[in-house]
């Protein structure tokens, strides 16, 4: 077990999108990865969604699983440091998804 856990493993690191969402803006968008922080508290959420824009080319876009309100407030004002930009946060089921453009 490493220093925050066992590892998770996200669909996203394969070559192929990982589903489709439509904003509220009516604009449609391929998932290009996904990071599942359910259940994982600050700041783990923020370090997974810097490693998985590191990896993402531009112009990907990346959902971010959180259920810890925290993480959800924290996760879109450090974007713009990471090159990144936040395009919406949806309220799903007990959890936010957060969307994510690679500048």
């Amino acid at each position: 077990m490493g220093l925050f856990g066992s590892r998770k493993t996200t669909p996203g690191e394969a070559s192929e999108p990982v589903g489709e969402v439509t904003l509220t803006d009516g604009s449609v968008h391929q998932i290009a990865a996904l990071v599942d922080c359910i259940g994982d508290s600050c700041p783990r959420p923020q370090l997974m969604t810097k490693k998985a824009l590191a990896s993402a080319a531009p112009g990907d876009v990346i959902e971010v699983l959180v259920d810890n309100p925290s993480s959800m407030e924290a996760i879109p004002p450090m974007l713009s440091g990471l090159g990144a930009t936040h395009l919406e946060t949806q309220k799903g089921d007990r959890r936010w998804e957060i969307f994510i453009r690679k500048d």
